[in-house]
């Protein structure tokens, strides 16, 4: 475990030096008073609707998500009274025991609700028919949380400019991407939310309208000024890819920025050494948390597949909550979950797989979850 935590250490450091070019600032969020959060979360399966029980909205009463079938593999998911959220960023992870993976293929308004459109491929097959898997969605253009260390960035990449963004350590702040000298390759800095050491948690999700695109943590490094991290991304085939995508940092907060309870409850987790039969704790402390004092932990659970238990996290909570994954490193490995995540009085369980083209392999990842009030 020591060994292979060092060996991505030197990955981490070493690939936010790698980067190089043109910084491209990010377009600084709206007017604090016009700009009220919204967050959500659904597991969808094809265009039926999503499951009420694993799906949570900040929407009136009595409305839900909606999904819709569309071309082979896609489905249009509906968040209602979410039109004035564009903004915000959706994360997607396919739900399967087979090679898939899903990405965002764009966002858009209609009337008062947003579209969210996925698309869920399967290595060396193609479009999913039946797509499985967990969205989240999450906006906010103010500071809404009084505690330091609570912090959270997001940036929302179009392919070739930042189409959108949020720093909780705002106004002053203003969250930065540049691109690299080769392809499919990028280096995002989050001022004012430094950490000493690696702290916090982050996912990313591969946005393209046209081609199959999968997007994952490169790299990662902090200072007490920034977090700096690299985005890597690729194509159905695995080679490198310039595409869009869209990437959250979480620090004692949820993924969604959903403030703490009573309106959620949350945690999250590194997966830095998937060789260790477990069960472990990650090093260092910060790259896990748990919003209540219930405990993490990872362990194996068969060739290339890992479970995490997020212990207490559902107690007195509803509903089942929502479970994103990305890999972590250099090459083109991806993970996904690998069904659903299930519950135990408080204790939720999730079991997610990595894979290299076809092949199910111990990969770093990095895992989230979030839950909602009863």
């Amino acid at each position: 475990m020591l060994r292979l935590w060092k060996a991505i250490a030197r990955t981490l450091c070493a690939a936010a030096l790698v980067v190089a070019g043109l910084a491209v600032p990010a377009v600084p969020a709206a007017d604090a008073a016009a700009d009220l959060p919204r967050w959500a979360w659904a597991v969808v399966r094809g265009g039926s609707a999503p499951t009420v029980s694993y799906q949570f909205g900040t929407w009136a009463s009595g409305l839900t998500a909606q999904a819709t079938s569309g071309d082979p593999g896609q489905v249009l998911v509906r968040f209602p009274q979410f039109g004035a959220a564009a903004g915000g960023v959706a994360h997607v992870t396919a739900i399967s025991s087979s090679p898939d993976w899903c990405q965002v293929q764009d966002q858009w308004p209609s009337d008062a609700d947003l579209i969210v459109a996925v698309r869920c491929h399967r290595y060396g097959v193609g479009p999913v028919a039946t797509p499985w898997f967990s969205v989240t969605f999450g906006y906010s253009g103010r500071y809404i949380h009084p505690i330091p260390s609570q912090s959270l960035g997001y940036v929302r990449w179009n392919g070739s400019a930042v189409a959108a963004q949020f720093n909780s350590s705002a106004p002053t702040a203003v969250n930065t991407v540049t691109p690299g000298t080769s392809p499919g390759l990028w280096r995002v800095t989050l001022p004012g939310l430094g950490s000493t050491g690696l702290a916090g948690s982050i996912q990313v999700t591969a946005v393209d309208p046209a081609v199959p695109a999968r997007c994952k943590l490169g790299g990662w490094s902090a200072t007490t000024a920034a977090q700096n991290i690299v985005v890597r991304c690729h194509d159905a085939a695995g080679a490198s890819l310039n595409t869009g995508w869209n990437l959250t940092y979480q620090r004692e907060s949820s993924i969604v920025w959903a403030p703490i309870a009573p309106y959620s409850a949350f945690a999250y987790t590194f997966d830095s050494a998937p060789d260790t039969v477990g069960p472990y704790l990650p090093t260092p402390y910060p790259v896990s948390y748990n919003s209540v004092p219930g405990g993490i932990d990872i362990r194996g659970a068969g060739s290339g597949l890992r479970q995490v238990a997020f212990g207490d996290v559902n107690a007195g909570y509803a509903g089942m909550g929502n479970v994103q994954v990305t890999a972590f490193g250099y090459g083109a490995e991806f993970c996904n979950l690998y069904g659903l995540w299930t519950r135990s009085t408080s204790l939720v369980l999730s079991l997610h797989a990595c894979y290299d083209g076809a092949t199910r392999v111990a990969h770093p990842a990095m895992v989230s979850y979030v839950t909602r009030p009863s």
